[in-house]
C-alpha cells in the first residue's frame, strides 16, 4: 500500500522551498519516497512538473515509480480527460479512479492549484507519508491525499503479476 500526498501552495517559493525538504529528507532517510516532484502553474496557466535525477534513490523502485509517473501525468498534463477510448487505457483509468484520483480529487486539486500556485507531490508508504507531512506542515499549504491500495497499483503499472 502506498499514499499520494500533495500539499498545494498559493505561490511558488514555498512550494519550493517544501519540495527542497522533501528531498532533504529523503536524502537523509528521514523519509523514503517513491517519488517526487514539484509542480507550479505559471501565470498563463501553464504546468510545469520538475522531479529529482533519475539516478538519486527517489523512484528507485520500478513499480512504484511507473505508477508515480502515471499519477503525475493523470493530474496534471490531462486532469479533465472527458472520454476514454481503448481497452488498456479504460482499465488504467478505472485503476486510477478507484485508488482515489477520481474526477472529485482531480477537481479539488485544480482548485487548490491556481494560477502562480505550486505544490508538492509525494509518493511513499502511509508511516513515511506522515512524517512527510509533520517535516512539511512549517510551510503552511494544503494537503491533499489518498491511498493506493496494492491491487490497484499494480493495475496501474499494468504489472500482471500480482501484488508484491
Amino acid at each position: 500500500m502506498a499514499e499520494l500526498i500533495v500539499l498545494t501552495f498559493d505561490d511558488e517559493g514555498r512550494g519550493r522551498a517544501a519540495y527542497e525538504e522533501a528531498q532533504a529528507l529523503d536524502e537523509r532517510s528521514a523519509v523514503l519516497l517513491d517519488g517526487l516532484a514539484h509542480v507550479r502553474v505559471d501565470e498563463h496557466g501553464k504546468t510545469h512538473v520538475e522531479s529529482p535525477a533519475r539516478d538519486s534513490r527517489v523512484g528507485a523502485r520500478a513499480a512504484s515509480s511507473a505508477v508515480f509517473g502515471t499519477v503525475l501525468g493523470f493530474l496534471f498534463l490531462m486532469p479533465f480527460i472527458g472520454l476514454v477510448v481503448g481497452g488498456v487505457v479504460g482499465v488504467l483509468f478505472a485503476g486510477l479512479d478507484r485508488a482515489g484520483l477520481d474526477a472529485s480529487f482531480r477537481r479539488e486539486l485544480a482548485d487548490q492549484l491556481g494560477h502562480g500556485g505550486s505544490a508538492v507531490v509525494a509518493y511513499t508508504t502511509p508511516e513515511d507519508s506522515a512524517r512527510l507531512v509533520d517535516a512539511l506542515a512549517r510551510f503552511g499549504g494544503t494537503v491533499l491525499r489518498t491511498t493506493v491500495s496494492d491491487q490497484d497499483e499494480q493495475e496501474i503499472a499494468h504489472d500482471p503479476h500480482g501484488p508484491r
